[in-house]
């Protein structure tokens, strides 16, 4: 049997906020399989055993440019370690000088965009340069550039850790900047079911199935009930079948809407700085102590 640790029970714990004793129990039956272990929790705990997966754990902003016809547009998150730092001044223009430098020349990936010129040398001497000013790391994590099919609307959010860019086609400005606000919101995963991945939606069924034979379900029952939970998941995570969020209903979808402005969704972008990212933490109190017993050793 996996020895279950006590690290591996606090990872399970801040990534669901499921209780400590839960946690453990779930590793063990689990097998010490992180991801079967929130999967049993989920059945045990309900939706909320989830609820820290899109946590921001590192910091840092994303920056965004767009042409003044909107058919041109790019996104960067930019890391560091602190969010005093996310609010300097030569940091600020780092991130957006990079991300115009991402809608002008379409670099194929970070290597290529961190080699193009910035101030008297690149983006990749400039990043060093600042490292070196400030004394903490930074490095560029991810970009996208949107060439439009219709026009592109941006949203910034919590002080540049959410951003958004759609490009919708037809519609009005208004209906364009309500899409971007509803992105940041509610955080779809995809704009339609095709683009939710196959894990996600296996996970979501096998829970959905453990969940049903807890709760006494019969057998023949079952699979119907857990492609019912997968519908209503798909709809929850999808662009498309998410319920607008200033509909006066409080039923309207994205897709009622969009039907009804004449209007279609191209492609969206959203970005949650920090996102997949485990944040150091340091236990100062132990840091102390551990300097201090090493001191007391060297006498």
């Amino acid at each position: 049997m996996a020895e279950i640790t006590a690290g591996m029970v606090k990872e399970l714990r801040e990534k669901t906020d499921a209780p400590m004793m839960e946690c453990k129990k779930a590793l063990t039956e689990a097998g010490g399989d992180l991801q079967k272990a929130e999967e049993i929790l989920r059945v045990k705990l309900g939706n909320k055993a989830s609820k820290a997966a899109a946590r921001v754990t590192a910091e840092g902003i994303v920056g965004l440019y767009l042409s003044a016809d909107g058919k041109l547009a790019a996104m960067v998150e930019v890391n560091c370690e602190t969010d005093f730092v996310a609010k300097n001044d030569d940091f600020l223009a780092l991130v957006n000088g990079s991300a115009k430098l991402i809608a002008e020349h379409n670099p194929a990936d970070v290597a290529a965009l961190s080699a193009l010129p910035m101030g008297e040398g690149t983006v990749e001497s400039t990043r060093a340069a600042l490292v070196g000013k400030i004394g903490e790391n930074m490095s560029i994590r991810r970009f996208v550039r949107i060439a439009a099919e219709g026009k592109v609307a941006s949203y910034v959010h919590g002080g540049s850790k959410i951003g958004v860019l759609v490009d919708v086609v037809g519609g009005d400005e208004a209906l364009a900047k309500d899409l971007a606000m509803h992105i940041a919101a509610s955080k779809p995963k995809s704009l339609d079911s095709s683009g939710v991945s196959a894990d996600l939606i296996d996970a979501e069924r096998r829970v959905a199935i453990e969940k049903a034979r807890e709760a006494g379900k019969a057998e023949d029952m079952i699979t119907k009930i857990a492609e019912g939970s997968v519908q209503k998941f798909l709809k929850e995570v999808t662009l498309l079948g998410q319920v607008f969020v200033k509909a006066d209903d409080g039923k309207q979808t994205i897709e009622q809407l969009l039907k009804a402005k004449s209007a279609k969704i191209a492609g969206f972008t959203l970005y949650l700085v920090g996102e997949g990212i485990e944040k150091k933490t340091t236990d100062f109190a132990a840091e102390v102590a551990a300097q201090a017993a090493a001191a007391a050793a060297a006498r």
